[in-house]
């Protein structure tokens, strides 16, 4: 039985075992079982090797940083971030990898939506650094929308990304200055989450300014800030498409899968349904 699983503390409620499930049946992979590794950081060094055992494994907070010094090198998509969310454990060998934005990527595209134009985004912590990087490395005209005490940081962020590309458009302002139209809305910040769902990051004037609107929130499964979106008749993506596809990378990372939109979709579907129950 080949054995992997989900690394954090506390992990409490997680999509994770369900969505991996389903991914090995996909992947026509019947002796595989992902189990939850819920280790006390004070605990890690002396789980490493366990976990290292594993066809593979994801991590979650307050582990992505840490799990670094405890696995032989990293892909250049952790490099970029210096986090890891997936490792592969290969002849004896651990690499660790951030699908984290490339299960954006993925799920943008499967969407309909596009990085290469005008990009609003809300936040810039966490997952949302990640995807303020990838919008600029792909020529996106980026805008980032901070809290005047997160200004500094959001400032912080933008000079880093220009370290890697020079020519990068990012220009950080705080909520009064949204002017505009925008082909991309990304909320990269924890607004409209569960249980606070009556929040939302912007106006329905700002929503209404954009033609496509993304929100890594995944509980609620239409938080807000879509339904004003859908309301008006603009494509919106929500975060569970996100925390599918990343784990969908992962698989094609452990066991060389290879996915159809249709197949991965209908996952995003049945574990939307599985969210509201």
């Amino acid at each position: 039985m080949a054995k992997y699983g989900l690394l954090g503390y506390p992990l409490g409620h997680t999509m994770s075992p369900a969505i991996h499930k389903r991914l090995f049946e996909l992947d026509g992979i019947t002796d595989a079982e992902y189990g939850l590794y819920e280790i006390p950081p004070e605990k890690l060094a002396d789980k490493a090797d366990e976990l290292n055992s594993l066809g593979g494994y994801n991590i979650t907070i307050p582990f992505k940083v840490d799990i670094i010094g405890h696995i032989d090198g990293l892909d250049d998509s952790a490099k970029r971030y210096n986090s890891v969310n997936c490792v592969s454990v290969r002849d004896g060998k651990t690499t660790g990898y951030n699908t984290d934005c490339v299960g954006f990527l993925r799920a943008l595209e499967a969407g309909g939506g596009r990085l290469d134009g005008k990009v609003l985004q809300i936040g810039c912590g966490g997952v949302g650094r990640m995807i303020a990087t990838e919008a600029a490395l792909h020529g996106a005209d980026l805008t980032i929308v901070a809290l005047p005490e997160f200004v500094a940081g959001a400032e912080e962020v933008a000079s880093e990304i220009r370290k890697m590309k020079p020519d990068a458009k990012i220009t950080v302002i705080t909520h009064d200055k949204i002017s505009g139209e925008f082909d991309l809305l990304i909320n990269a910040s924890p607004v409209g989450m569960y249980p606070k769902v009556e929040g939302c990051p912007v106006s329905e004037a700002v929503i209404k300014s954009c033609k496509c609107v993304f929100d890594v929130i995944y509980n609620p499964d239409v938080t807000r800030f879509m339904a004003i979106a859908a309301e008006n008749g603009i494509t919106a993506i929500g975060g569970m498409a996100m925390l599918v596809w990343q784990a969908a990378v992962a698989h094609e990372i452990w066991v060389g899968a290879k996915y159809r939109d249709e197949d991965i979709n209908g996952i995003i579907e049945e574990m939307r349904a599985e969210l509201t129950k």
